[in-house]
């Protein structure tokens, strides 16, 4: 374990989710054009997927872009477009050589048919390596993935593949995006914000919240360390009394 969080008689987090904001604000008060923002943030995603591997956490995800983020003007929402092009060519090969699984969350169907086939590319090439489980959340919405669970159920239950009645929340979880992941124990958001913002409505359910005045361009090991620490010092008791668990 690394030096840098202090020793805590609870395990590390196996899966932290991060909301990354904070990237406008960091351009705007530099007097850069916002687009400068997320440039600085694409840095800080790469300087923090190398500190959760350095400290030993197997499961990162982060929200990279929300259904309600396409309501962005459109020369935004162009730039980021191109800014995630840059990032599936430009840097997959060094998240493989480093033994990076990546795998993205969210409505493929609203994403350009180029960078559609850059994910499943990258997803394929990186598919069996033992490192760090990068799961990138792109036009993604919590409540949309709920619903369209609920939709496959709903199916599944008229034409008589599943008994209304089995449907449980393990069933649910299954059907998620996440279905293959453990539910997060930490989510981070940064920029002092302190809402989630329809992210991982149900896998956040039990998770513990840290939310940094820091901006996300700004973030790296040392802010990720910290909130490490945060969570260590908690006790999780998932509804259950003090000392019961």
């Amino acid at each position: 374990m690394s030096s840098d969080i202090p020793q805590s008689p609870r395990p590390l987090p196996r899966h932290i989710a991060i909301i990354m904001d904070g990237n406008g604000r960091w351009a705007q008060a530099r007097g850069l054009p916002r687009i400068a923002g997320h440039r600085r943030g694409a840095e800080a995603v790469r300087r923090t997927l190398t500190a959760a591997g350095e400290l030993g956490i197997p499961y990162l995800t982060l929200f990279g872009f929300s259904s309600e983020n396409w309501k962005r003007p459109l020369a935004e929402v162009d730039d980021l477009m191109g800014l995630l092009r840059h990032y599936l060519r430009g840097e997959i090969a060094e998240l493989h050589r480093n033994g990076v699984r990546l795998r993205v969350i969210g409505e493929r169907a609203r994403l350009a048919p180029d960078i559609v086939t850059l994910i499943a590319n990258a997803e394929a090439l990186t598919r069996d390596n033992p490192g760090v489980n990068l799961t990138i959340a792109l036009s993604y919405g919590g409540r949309a993935e709920i619903i369209a669970a609920m939709r496959t159920l709903a199916t599944k239950a008229a034409t008589g593949e599943i008994c209304p009645e089995a449907i449980d929340e393990s069933m649910i979880a299954r059907h998620l995006f996440t279905a293959d992941i453990p539910d997060p124990d930490l989510l981070i958001r940064t920029s002092g914000e302190q809402r989630i913002s329809n992210f991982l409505l149900w896998q956040c359910a039990y998770a513990e919240l840290v939310f940094t005045k820091t901006l996300w361009p700004d973030f790296g090991r040392a802010e990720l360390a910290q909130a490490i620490a945060d969570y260590g010092g908690r006790e999780r008791r998932y509804g259950a009394s003090i000392g019961s668990r």
